[in-house]
């Protein structure tokens, strides 16, 4: 029971460190939305690249790997693994590593907007 309230707290604290970083950045610094979350897949990226972001996913499981430099980690080891067979996987391995997620985030975004009506906001 214990073992399973501790991977709790790391996946929370872990988790909770990446959003509080990119609030932080929302709140403090004139950096758009968009930029910083292109900042945190390149962050993803370059982490896994340098074998550092394993570590990570290692000791806080979902609270690495669900943030978007997680999905950024995914991508640079799919590239990784394809890039040791061909050239060719080395370009197509992320997509083909991210493919489920990505084709499940196209269904569920259409499947949605198809029940709900969006709305813009008003300032």
């Amino acid at each position: 029971m214990s073992e399973i309230v501790l991977m709790y707290v790391k996946v929370f604290l872990v988790g909770g460190a990446i959003c509080t970083i990119a609030q932080l950045l929302i709140n403090y610094t004139k950096i758009t939305a968009g930029k910083i979350l292109v900042y945190f897949l390149l962050a993803g990226v370059f982490l896994r690249s340098i074998g550092l972001y394993q570590y990570l996913v290692d000791f806080a499981g979902a609270g690495a790997t669900v943030p978007i430099c997680g999905f950024g980690n995914l991508l640079a080891e799919g590239a990784i693994k394809g890039a040791k067979k061909s050239l060719f996987e080395g370009i197509t391995g992320g997509i083909c590593a991210a493919g489920m997620g990505i084709a499940a985030a196209i269904v569920f975004g259409y499947l949605f907007s198809l029940i709900f009506k969006s709305k813009s906001k008003k300032n």
